[in-house]
């Protein structure tokens, strides 16, 4: 174990707990370090220079992590919180040298980690808090081991699709116990759910009561309806982050397609739901979603309908209208 990953991913997608796992199967002590506590001022591991106490305390667990050496994973989160300059003091930690300046007891001091089982784990969101994309150092992105949760790899887009359903099983109550059952029943259920002719209830390793079964079966149609949406909402998301402000042809779209959102959505499955009511359960959780964006949240709603197949003729003028709006002043800078 040793230099330095980077996880980069829209927000909900267990970028921490996935952290939390490693660290517990390797054997790692964990120190887990709040970007957003840190904040954007803090740019030294000299706790003395940082602005606050909440910042301090921070940078002090940083050299502590530092200086316990062996066995250790410092996990910086949010990171796009936090200050490119800060990032950039973990780079020897990607090169032979793999020393890093620190403070320790008020004193300077060098830690040096060469042949120590320490590794630093950063994990971030493609937005900033104001909205803005966030950057990581070319220097630090170059060196460190990256990878983005929330990109589908060629190859494994059903795969990626199905851990939507296996992280939303605890959400719902029907479905909880499933999660302590035999993996191979729930791709038989996820394929009765889905209407595949070849799947077979009598293959099941549980013995459902028919009327569990149908219970179980029926959450995840509605389930399987719902995650389109979710994966939907996720690729929409993921482009228009990568996108430059200087090209997009239509409003930023902030709402957000996660494991987070598919569990929030699962919450409220019921087996008796019809159609109509799942769609109403859709509609009020990125409805309240969209309420945090204020004056975006009509843009974000109307690109949603639009994803969805949902738009009325009314509201496809108003999307229209509004794309057209955003290019021209775009436009005029």
């Amino acid at each position: 174990t040793g230099g330095l990953l980077l996880l980069v991913s829209p927000p909900g997608y267990g970028k921490t707990t996935l952290m939390e796992y490693v660290a517990d199967r390797l054997g790692l002590m964990m120190v887990r370090v709040s970007g957003p506590a840190l904040g954007h001022a803090v740019t030294s591991l000299d706790p003395a220079e940082a602005p606050n106490a909440t910042a301090r305390q921070e940078v002090e667990k940083i050299n502590f992590a530092l200086a316990a050496g062996n066995n250790t994973l410092l996990h910086l989160d949010d990171i796009q919180h936090t200050s490119p300059e800060l990032l950039q003091k973990f780079i020897p930690l990607c090169d032979a040298t793999r020393r890093v300046d620190g403070v320790w007891d008020g004193e300077p001091r060098t830690y040096d980690l060469r042949g120590k089982r320490f590794a630093v784990c950063m994990t971030g969101n493609p937005y900033t808090e104001s909205g803005d994309r966030f950057h990581v150092p070319d220097m630090l992105a170059n060196r460190a081991d990256v990878w983005n949760l929330g990109d589908v790899l060629t190859g494994k887009e059903d795969v990626f699709a199905l851990s939507f359903l296996e992280n939303a099983l605890t959400a719902n109550p029907v479905l909880a116990p499933l999660a302590g059952r035999d993996r191979r029943d729930l791709d038989l259920l996820v394929r009765l759910a889905d209407g595949d002719p070849t799947a077979r209830a009598d293959r099941l390793t549980h013995p459902y009561a028919p009327a569990e079964l149908d219970q179980v079966v029926s959450v995840l149609r509605h389930l399987l309806t719902a995650r389109e949406t979710v994966l939907a909402v996720n690729a929409a998301y993921i482009a228009s982050a990568a996108q430059s402000d200087a090209t997009r042809t239509e409003p930023p779209f902030r709402l957000q397609g996660s494991y987070r959102t598919m569990n929030k959505i699962a919450q409220r499955i019921r087996p008796v739901m019809n159609h109509a009511e799942l769609a109403a359960v859709l509609d009020d959780h990125f409805t309240a979603e969209a309420q945090t964006l204020t004056g975006q949240a009509e843009a974000n709603l109307l690109k949603l309908a639009e994803l969805r197949g949902t738009l009325t003729a009314e509201q496809a003028r108003r999307w229209a209208d509004l794309k057209a709006a955003h290019v021209h002043t775009r436009d005029l800078g």
